[in-house]
């Protein structure tokens, strides 16, 4: 059985299979044997026919139109003249750049695998490629993906690798790069557009399917393809270190390498263009922060990952967005900042400025158990005795704070007599509630006297121990519920 080869391999060789076709009268089978015995060429015959057919058609088409249209052109020099004719419509504007002016940055369309020795799934690294517009002088690393951080990342680490800053950037609509395209006002990325501003350099990105509007990067992604990624195809990389330490190498011989059609090379005509025009770096790194949106709780709080940050409590209902660092949450609300917060780790946990909060919340959180008794104490001892009896009457302190603050704003009607008279007549009746004080001031019984009630006869009964038993010699009548050890004195 012979073997068989691809149709496109043959279809390569047009020539070949038009002249044997001649030759041999359109005979499939003398065809077949002058391919496999003179040409060497193992093509199946079942193929053959096949290609020979498609042939015999395409001769046929072509003598019916030359007998139809015998002034006519052919395909192939139709072509070419339809080629010639367009390229007198696009013209092309050659662009100037001036130095330190334009930062073209892309993605290359190829990635490169990265291989994990556990035998897990490869990730295939995307190649960045930045150029500097007048020098051409090229930068590029792999990234994990084409994912926010590494496009921020990049551009972070291409500003480094440059030692300054140009004054445009001119990036692809990606959208990580831009929200919105648009040909007048594109809506740049909120995090792409604060790490321009952080190093004061301006974001014009490419028009939508115009690839000469950056025609500088999609050179250099050529170059980097041809110079980079060929000269690494035949290499396994175990980590993205280890891949970006041979780009490194490959990246220095490239801008190292010299013009073809004018002196110098890329570094070269880099320290003598771009590098005197570019702006400093700024004085610290930026650093990347997460975005997101959020509505202010009713308790003024908003929740970012799992912890609930304070603002302004005026703010409730409103839509703020939350900027996030490795160590500090901010939130904005119109582009205006209006709180600021430790980052905490903490889940389910709440983050909580006191100025933040409504008057009447801070002076409801600001009165603790010892700081009610103490304002009870400058009204009488009275009035702290019955805060006390209150506040242990209850579970936990903070379900006695409401009585205690109402008897409190009592005091804004009553003075102080009066409220020592009334808390006296709480504590003798047992009437020890914020409703009891209310309605003693308010029916006036603090000024009446208080009755008291006959002493019941002292009981007689044969378990009462007596007062001599509470002696306080401790020598005596002392008694306890389980026996003493012998060396235990009285």
């Amino acid at each position: 059985m012979p073997l068989r080869v691809r149709k496109d391999k043959i279809r390569m060789d047009a020539e070949l299979l038009e002249r044997l076709y001649q030759e041999c009268d359109g005979w499939a089978q003398r065809v077949h044997e002058k391919l496999v015995e003179e040409e060497g060429i193992p093509v199946a015959y079942s193929t053959l026919t096949r290609m020979l057919r498609q042939l015999a058609r395409n001769r046929s088409e072509k003598s019916r139109c030359d007998r139809n249209h015998p002034d006519g052109y052919s395909y192939t020099r139709l072509c070419e003249l339809y080629q010639r004719w367009r390229r007198h419509l696009d013209v092309v504007l050659r662009q100037e750049h001036k130095a330190g002016e334009k930062l073209f940055v892309d993605y290359a369309g190829d990635t490169i695998p990265i291989y994990d020795p556990r035998g897990g799934p490869e990730l295939p690294a995307s190649l960045f490629v930045a150029v500097l517009g007048a020098s051409n002088y090229t930068y590029a690393e792999a990234t994990e993906n084409q994912k926010l951080e590494n496009w921020i990342g990049a551009h972070i680490r291409t500003f480094e690798f440059l030692r300054g800053v140009s004054e445009l950037l001119i990036p692809d609509n990606t959208r990580t790069g831009v929200s919105r395209a648009c040909r007048y006002e594109p809506d740049l990325n909120p995090a792409y557009q604060e790490m321009a501003a952080h190093y004061g350099v301006g974001v014009l990105p490419a028009r939508r399917r115009k690839p000469r509007d950056k025609a500088k990067v999609e050179a250099g992604v050529l170059v980097a393809e041809r110079w980079i990624l060929a000269a690494l195809r035949h290499r396994k990389f175990f980590s993205l270190a280890e891949l970006n330490q041979a780009i490194r190498e490959l990246l220095e011989k490239l801008n190292q390498r010299p013009f073809q059609k004018r002196p110098g090379c890329r570094a070269s005509l880099f320290a003598e263009l771009d590098r005197p025009a570019l702006k400093p770096l700024p004085a610290q790194r930026f650093e990347l922060r997460g975005w997101a949106e959020a509505r202010v709780n009713i308790d003024y709080h908003v929740e970012f990952e799992r912890h609930y940050y304070s603002v302004p409590y005026k703010l409730q209902g409103e839509w703020v967005e939350v900027r996030s660092t490795p160590n500090a949450i901010e939130i904005y609300h119109r582009g205006e900042r209006v709180a600021s917060h430790a980052r905490s780790p903490e889940p389910y946990k709440a983050t909580t400025m006191t100025a933040h909060r409504p008057k009447s919340h801070q002076e409801y959180l600001a009165w603790p158990p010892s700081r009610l008794i103490s304002w009870a104490q400058s009204v009488g001892p009275l009035t702290a005795q019955l805060f006390a009896a209150i506040l242990e009457s209850k579970p936990h302190p903070e379900m006695a704070y409401r009585s205690c603050l109402g008897i409190l704003r009592l005091g804004n009607s009553y003075s102080a007599e009066r409220l020592e008279a009334a808390a006296r007549r709480a504590l003798v009746t047992g009437a020890c509630s914020f409703q009891s004080m209310k309605s003693i001031l308010k029916h006036g019984l603090d000024r009446q006297p208080l009755e008291t009630a006959p002493s019941a006869p002292p009981l007689d009964h044969e378990n009462l121990r007596g007062a001599a038993y509470f002696d306080s010699s401790p020598a005596c009548n002392q008694t306890t519920l389980f026996p003493e050890k012998k060396e235990d004195k009285c």
